[in-house]
């Protein structure tokens, strides 16, 4: 059954748990099929409310920092594979009791680290971030391959130095919501530039931006793509997707709270802020889908979306309705489990959305409210 957004307090971040399944199964049956070990990238997606579900498809994490580190063992139950691109010194053996993985920016930060992994009780892995200079994206916000980006060792530098002896894997990241056709155009980059040291790996990281739960990717194909290498290289391969985790699981309820106009211009004023909890519509930018709304249409009602922060610029729209909205209307953005959460704020001390599950029996569960503690907690 569809959710009933009736029972679901506004506002409200709620994922559906069928949804959510549907992704998660697709998601296994192409590590199943491929070889490859695919991982949940936590900065996509951490809501770990529902990862007793997901434990029940997946195992593994990629974590960007300490804290993401220990939320995987925590609510996981399993060592991330870390990435980030710098390690604090202070933090760096906390980091390896959370890691079965860690992957190093640059040569200097290997170097610099590379007695602690010696001398730690623990066998954990050992990769370095390449840069292949393959620019795939148009949003410069999530470009790695730009002229003098600092993610990644490029090529040149990586055959200057050379390998070091205790390098197990390479890890690249270069594809945004991208489909199994760009990701073979960077593995033939990854073979043409890194080719000489591909056989002498235990392990290769493709990253993330491998959106396989979208309607029409060619899962057949990224299977193909994985197997192939696999074969042709014995690496063990592994996937950490976000977006696909959570891809169209999920909304964000709000509610209209005043209509102010203004020059013919209409504003539907929420109780919800885009740069607060929003805040990827901005910074792409991209304009998100609502229920039962569309572009402007002649003849439909149209209004401005308004967030309730006072940043002026805490706006998003045009959108025609059906009918024209009056305060207490719901507004129901499609789409917001991903890269939402993860980024929100307390901007203006405005509430934080709460967070639930539509549950598989289909019923509403309230997992988390926020309140002013959590504004106050995190100033000081």
């Amino acid at each position: 059954m569809p959710v009933d957004y009736s029972r679901i307090p506004s506002p409200c971040y709620v994922i559906d748990e069928e949804r959510l399944r549907k992704n998660l199964r697709l998601i296994r049956q192409v590590s199943d099929d491929s070889g490859a070990e695919i991982i949940l990238a936590f900065k996509g997606f951490a809501m770990w409310g529902v990862f007793p579900v997901v434990r029940e498809y997946i195992r593994g994490a990629s974590a960007s920092s300490l804290s993401e580190a220990r939320l995987c063992m925590e609510e996981m139950g399993s060592l991330a594979h870390t990435y980030s691109p710098v390690y604090k010194e202070s933090e760096f053996e906390h980091i390896l009791g959370f890691s079965s993985h860690v992957t190093f920016n640059s040569l200097a930060q290997y170097d610099k680290y590379a007695g602690f992994l010696d001398g730690y009780p623990r066998k954990v892995s050992a990769g370095l971030r390449i840069n292949p200079e393959l620019p795939l994206t148009g949003y410069d916000i999530y470009n790695p391959c730009s002229p003098g980006s600092r993610m990644g060792i490029i090529a040149e530098d990586l055959i200057r130095h050379g390998l070091p002896d205790g390098i197990e894997g390479l890890h690249f990241h270069v594809l945004f919501e991208a489909d199994s056709y760009a990701l073979e155009k960077v593995l033939n980059t990854i073979e043409e530039k890194f080719g000489n040291f591909l056989p002498r790996l235990k392990w290769i990281n493709m990253g993330g931006g491998h959106l396989m739960t979208r309607t029409g990717y060619d899962t057949a194909h990224l299977v193909k793509l994985l197997t192939d290498f696999r074969q042709r290289y014995g690496v063990h391969i592994i996937l950490e997707p976000g977006s696909a985790f959570a891809w169209e699981t999920g909304e964000l309820v709000a509610t209209v709270e005043d209509i102010v106009e203004n020059h013919g211009i209409k504003t539907a004023i929420l109780d919800v802020s885009f740069t607060a909890h929003m805040p990827d519509c901005l910074e792409m930018p991209y304009k998100p889908g609502i229920l039962g709304a569309g572009d402007p249409e002649p003849g439909k009602p149209v209004y401005r979306l308004g967030g309730n922060s006072c940043l002026s610029g805490d706006v998003m729209g045009d959108w025609s309705f059906e009918k024209p909205l009056r305060p207490g209307d719901r507004v129901i953005f499609l789409d917001m489990i991903h890269y939402t959460m993860v980024k929100t704020t307390t901007f203006n001390g405005v509430q934080h959305p709460s967070i639930g599950i539509w549950t598989a029996d289909n019923s509403f569960r309230l997992l988390r409210q926020f309140g002013y503690e959590d504004y106050k907690g995190r100033l000081s």
